[in-house]
């Protein structure tokens, strides 16, 4: 014990622990344990196992290449294999396989609801001109033209108003008499007054 003193002085621990260079601790006397293995970069048993640490085996070091080169080649071979599958996947979906499958179904049903449309639209245009000239010979037939086209005739006083009572009117008054194709003036016979 006393002989592995040294390995645990203060001085060389905090030495061993400020060295840039890495150190490798190979003191031995494996049951004992000095402060100097724990500050150490590498601890070994011996210095042989040490100068194995240090300074390792080409072929050995050739093995865990090899073996690290397979592993990192089976890693990408599965990785590629894994995305060919899901790219063979995303294109066997009917949408990828058939990009314009789509858009042709709904082309098809945007030219269906525009025929649709244009013939609600033409029946709706065809409704509302029947009901239109429907409407227009009834005005035509109600107005005071086809009456007067009838052979009636509209009698107004001189100041505007319509004769509707023979009594409304006097002798010699002269009124304006509207007809279909125009008017002219018109006196009265004291004669026909309350006929």
């Amino acid at each position: 014990m006393e002989d592995l003193l040294p390995f645990s002085d203060e001085r060389l621990v905090r030495a061993v622990a400020a060295c840039r260079t890495p150190v490798v601790s190979a003191i031995g006397h494996e049951p004992d344990n000095p402060l100097l293995d724990h500050v150490a970069d590498l601890r070994a048993s011996t210095p042989t196992d040490a100068a194995k640490k240090v300074v390792p085996d080409v072929g050995e070091e050739l093995e865990r290449v090899r073996m690290l080169r397979g592993r990192a080649r089976r890693c990408v071979e599965a990785f590629v294999e894994r995305e060919e599958r899901g790219l063979d996947h995303a294109l066997g979906r009917p949408v990828l396989r058939e990009p314009h499958r789509m858009v042709d179904e709904r082309a098809e049903h945007v030219s269906s609801l525009v025929d649709r449309s244009r013939r609600t639209l033409g029946h709706l245009l065809d409704r509302a001109d029947s009901e239109l000239s429907h409407t227009h010979a009834r005005v035509v037939g109600l107005s005071p033209a086809a009456t007067l086209k009838r052979g009636y005739a509209v009698l107004q006083r001189a100041d505007g108003h319509v004769v509707r009572d023979p009594g409304e009117v006097t002798a010699d008054e002269t009124l304006r008499a509207r007809v279909a194709a125009g008017e002219f003036t018109v006196r009265v016979d004291d004669q026909g007054m309350g006929a």
